[in-house]
């Protein structure tokens, strides 16, 4: 186990905030030198707490206008058919996010496309033939209201497992 003090988390804001920043930038933001800053973030990135930089895009910009949330429900819940599923789904560049969940549907996927005649495409092509499919309802995100990528972390510190 290892604590995460204000400082810790204090550069884990500000990455989540600008992956782009430099050290030297994140260092004076977080009123450390370069070299103590530049240690800290090393060792969240070795213990696994930092696990990727992206780039954001603009959907919209890039033609990507029909943002759906689809309910997936299996045939049978059984160990084989969720794995199954879930590489086939995996293969799709559309599906921006899938989750196994609890309640009336198996999962819940995120498609985002360029407009309706590509979701129809997506369902009718691939997703009524994946295996064990047996039943998809879909609703239309009208308005994101919210989006964010930044996990809420605590302003006094934290301590993670391994």
């Amino acid at each position: 186990m290892r604590k995460l003090d204000r400082t810790d988390i204090s550069i884990l804001n500000a990455l989540q905030d600008n992956a782009r920043i430099t050290n030297a930038e994140l260092a004076r933001c977080v009123n450390l030198s370069t070299t103590p800053c530049f240690n800290r973030v090393k060792v969240m990135e070795e213990l696994g707490l930092i696990k990727q930089q992206v780039t954001l895009l603009a959907p919209e910009m890039l033609g990507l206008h029909v943002n759906v949330f689809i309910h997936v429900s299996l045939e049978k819940q059984v160990e084989g058919a969720l794995a199954r599923f879930e590489e086939a789904i995996s293969q799709r560049p559309e599906v921006m996010e899938c989750y196994l969940m609890s309640g009336d549907a198996d999962y819940l996927i995120r498609v985002l496309v360029p407009d309706i005649h590509a979701l129809e495409r997506f369902i009718i092509n691939h997703l009524t033939r994946f295996p064990g499919v047996a039943n998809i309802r879909s609703s239309f995100a009208l308005k994101q209201v919210r989006y964010k990528t930044a996990l809420p972390l605590p302003s006094n510190g934290l301590v993670i497992g391994e």
